[in-house]
């Protein structure tokens, strides 16, 4: 590999994303509809809100149910402070954020806070797969596996 692998390179461009304005019901339907387990909220401008979610929809049940509080608004439920990453984080980062964070999506994110696109666990190991396939095998001691290190030249690995 000559390059190393960043968020550029697998990140998802064209997401599903909600609106503030949105009734809390409408964006779980979206959320149904599109059978998907979250979603970026942005503004009018692109920029980057945080991400409702499937947990964040079992929050609202819980609130309107126990406190019998009429409130639809999203925001509200909304996680505003969720992981995000640029788009030259490298893999290792983004895998190590993702078992840091215990999240299933990270948000990419410009300079600005304008969503650029998203990265799900899945996505990232499509990308480590990808790699291993490209990659010259390396023998191990135990059955000629090949090691993920293998992925990177010794002058890319990060550590």
């Amino acid at each position: 590999m000559d390059q190393p692998i960043v968020a550029r390179d697998m990140m998802v461009r064209n997401l599903v994303t909600l609106s503030p304005e949105m009734d809390t019901s409408q964006a779980i339907d979206v959320l149904l509809r599109h059978r998907i387990s979250g979603a970026p909220v942005v503004d009018t401008w692109g920029r980057f809100l945080g991400i409702f979610s499937e947990k964040s929809s079992l929050e609202f049940v819980i609130h309107t149910t126990y406190d019998a509080l009429p409130t639809a608004n999203l925001m509200q439920f909304v996680q505003t402070d969720p992981p995000t990453i640029s788009e030259d984080t490298d893999l290792l980062t983004i895998a190590q954020t993702f078992l840091d964070a215990s999240c299933r999506r990270l948000p990419v994110l410009c300079r600005s806070g304008r969503l650029l696109g998203q990265i799900s666990r899945r996505d990232l190991l499509r990308a480590v797969r990808s790699s291993m396939k490209q990659a010259t095998p390396v023998a191990a001691e135990h059955g000629g596996s090949l090691y993920l290190s293998a992925i990177f030249n010794s002058g890319q690995r990060p550590f």
